[in-house]
């Protein structure tokens, strides 16, 4: 019966992060696939499919060249002002654009892991990265910096007010480094 249990609980690491990710596209590509079906089907029924997936994928790069450019920059900034003030929509929207531009685009956060040392006396430490290294805003005194340690198997975690002499910088990829603390440290270290 044990190994019944290892073996479920096995597979459910393997098909829940599979299963999350499949059907966050599936969600995705079937939106844009029911406006492209107003229009009936397009050429035929197994060739439409991977049709509104390059579709798919060619919004996804429009939008980020539109976003880039000069001209349309404007726009988005408006569109991006309503949504970052509008009741409601406004925690939903900013904490999705936070958590999204806190791994990718120009303002990544998590750039520089670190490694906290929490009890000096065991030597145990933990994996995070810096977040703010001046805390003078929040009247805290020099000589701390603000640690996130996010959580294994989770998209949450936990900020930390770190002492300098408590942290050790991590020469790694913070790609690697976030991937080993979500997996638990199970995850192998890419060079």
């Amino acid at each position: 019966m044990k190994k019944i249990l290892i073996y479920f609980v096995q597979g459910l690491i393997i098909t829940v992060p599979v299963a999350i990710t499949a059907f966050v596209f599936y969600k995705i590509i079937s939106i844009i696939g029911s406006f492209v079906y107003l229009f009936g089907t397009i050429v035929s029924p197994i060739i439409d499919p991977f049709i509104v997936i390059a579709i798919t994928l060619s919004l996804i790069f429009l939008m980020g060249l539109l976003g880039s450019s000069i001209i349309l920059r404007p726009l988005f900034s408006m569109l991006d002002h309503a949504l970052e003030n509008t009741p409601v929509v406004k925690t939903i929207y900013s904490s999705i654009k936070d958590f999204l531009s806190a791994f990718v685009g120009s303002k990544k956060r998590f750039n520089k892991p670190v490694l906290v040392t929490i009890n000096k006396e065991n030597n145990i430490q933990q994996l995070g990265f810096i977040t703010q290294e001046d805390l003078s805003e929040l009247k805290i005194a020099k000589g701390a910096m603000a640690v996130y340690v996010p959580l294994s198997y989770s998209f949450s975690g936990n900020l930390l007010i770190v002492p300098v002499d408590h942290i050790t910088r991590v020469e790694a990829s913070s790609t690697e480094v976030m991937k080993f603390i979500v997996s638990g440290g199970v995850t192998d270290i890419d060079d």
